[in-house]
């Protein structure tokens, strides 16, 4: 149901968009439907994660921008963003702190030596930096129609993949 919830504004706005072709009009619409998630979430779980929290900033910034220059470079831009970011966030935990933030995610459902975790939260870096250049090479080689589908399926698919193939990395090397 989490899942769901998180995934709702970027389905609110495809759906906007696809019915409407217009992207600031799909915008406008993400906007409040990240604010409702967020109000949803609080209510429900009485925490809002910093990932979320980054995103909700970025998309009243970015969507803002785009709906008062009346430019879809700004949203488009977005997932660029909020990749780096938590890219930024995976490099700096491997110095920060007792553990990598991949490790704090997952520790206590699985046992794996620390360079492993290591080594995971290196790949989500990587992941996350090459996620938000394959986004800007959609946005700005393709089509606006394009962009939108990478935006949920593209991205998505690839996230799934490559959450499965950590999985299987992670039970070569799990301790029993």
């Amino acid at each position: 149901m989490k899942v769901l919830i998180d995934f709702l504004p970027v389905l609110i706005f495809f759906i906007v968009y696809k019915w409407t072709d217009n992207l600031i009009l799909a915008t406008a619409v993400l906007i409040p439907a990240t604010l409702l998630q967020m109000a949803y979430t609080w209510i429900t779980h009485k925490v809002i994660e910093k990932m979320q929290l980054t995103t909700l900033i970025l998309v009243l910034i970015l969507g803002s921008a785009t709906i008062m220059l009346n430019d879809s470079t700004f949203i488009m831009w977005k997932p660029t963003v909020v990749n780096w970011l938590f890219a930024i966030a995976f490099l700096l935990s491997q110095f920060i702190g007792s553990r990598p933030i991949i490790q704090r995610m997952i520790d206590g459902k699985i046992d794996l030596p620390n360079v492993i975790w290591r080594r995971l939260n290196l790949a989500w870096v990587g992941f996350f930096t090459l996620l938000g250049l394959a986004n800007l090479y959609v946005a700005f080689n393709f089509s606006e129609a394009a962009w939108v589908n990478f935006k949920l399926f593209g991205m998505l698919g690839l996230t799934l993949i490559f959450v499965i193939l950590q999985g299987v990395y992670m039970m070569r090397y799990a301790q029993q």
